[in-house]
């Protein structure tokens, strides 16, 4: 038995939970679990062995489902026993709440509603895969899950091809096949990536490599099982003269209006569109 009984304050809180190991929960969030006076979980199911596992008893509470599915009903009645004076505790399925997570439509009904909002931290998939990837940490994108159709993935995948930053993606284990080939055709195949996979589990595992290796090592490859984080590295920072700038810009404008040639250039270079929008704002007065 490795939780206490503490007193919580009125409110929401969010209570993280293991992506894999049932052991990487923290002592709080248990603390939590076993305090609040209403639980609330993505799944009722998985809450409930995981507070089975690490002996946290019901004490005749019942675990509220809320997830995509639940309607508003449900969300205000949790709001409703904040409101009351009583603890709420949400867990996510796993990892923490608010990361691709329902949860975030309650936080925001409890805060517009006056009440505390707070949270017991812990595992999740995205700084995990970060540091298995071995890519830059120092500035990165969580993207959540792409598109399912293959043009809107690719569009998405164009919105984000110069955000300066690793780019960080979770999977499913049937559309990674063809999400790193939209990758590699829109980021560019030779960008470095990894393939983050069953992440603290007894299977994991981790692949490294530019896109198109990536792609190339899955062509005759099963499809893989389990839960998968793909973190690919920025763009490069290819350098460019302001003359160059300025042509591109000179060009632009002899058929589109300041507006639209800025932002087509800025487009071509990975550029703020702002700046050269006041560049091209610049050249197109006489």
């Amino acid at each position: 038995m490795n939780y206490k009984q503490v007193r919580l304050a009125p409110g929401l809180h969010f209570v993280a939970t293991p992506i894999g190991t049932a052991r990487d929960i923290t002592l709080r969030a248990l603390d939590t679990l076993a305090s609040a006076d209403v639980l609330a979980a993505e799944d009722t199911r998985s809450l409930r062995h995981l507070m089975d596992i690490h002996g946290v008893p019901l004490s005749g509470r019942r675990i509220i489902a809320y997830h995509d599915h639940s309607g508003a009903s449900v969300q205000d009645r949790l709001v409703a026993e904040a409101v009351q004076g009583k603890s709420v505790a949400y867990a996510s399925e796993a990892g923490m709440p608010l990361i691709a997570d329902p949860g975030f439509e309650l936080g925001r009904a409890m805060a517009a509603a006056g009440q505390m909002v707070t949270v017991a931290p812990g595992a999740s998939a995205v700084p995990a895969a970060l540091v298995l990837a071995g890519l830059p940490t120092d500035s990165f994108f969580f993207a959540g899950f792409l598109p399912n159709a293959s043009a809107a993935r690719q569009t998405r995948l164009m919105d984000l091809a110069q955000i300066p930053g690793t780019l960080v993606f979770y999977e499913s284990p049937k559309r990674l096949r063809a999400s790193l080939a939209d990758m590699a055709e829109s980021l560019g195949g030779e960008r470095q990536a990894a393939i983050c996979r069953e992440i603290t589990k007894k299977f994991e595992d981790v692949r490294r490599g530019t896109l198109q290796d990536l792609v190339a090592g899955m062509a005759d490859a099963p499809d893989p099982k389990g839960e998968i984080v793909v973190v690919v590295d920025r763009a490069g920072s290819e350098k460019i003269s302001e003359l160059d700038l300025e042509n591109d810009l000179r060009t632009a404008l002899e058929t589109h209006s300041v507006r639209d040639a800025a932002e087509i250039v800025s487009k071509i270079h990975g550029l703020p569109k702002r700046d050269v929008y006041q560049m091209a704002l610049q050249m197109g007065r006489p």
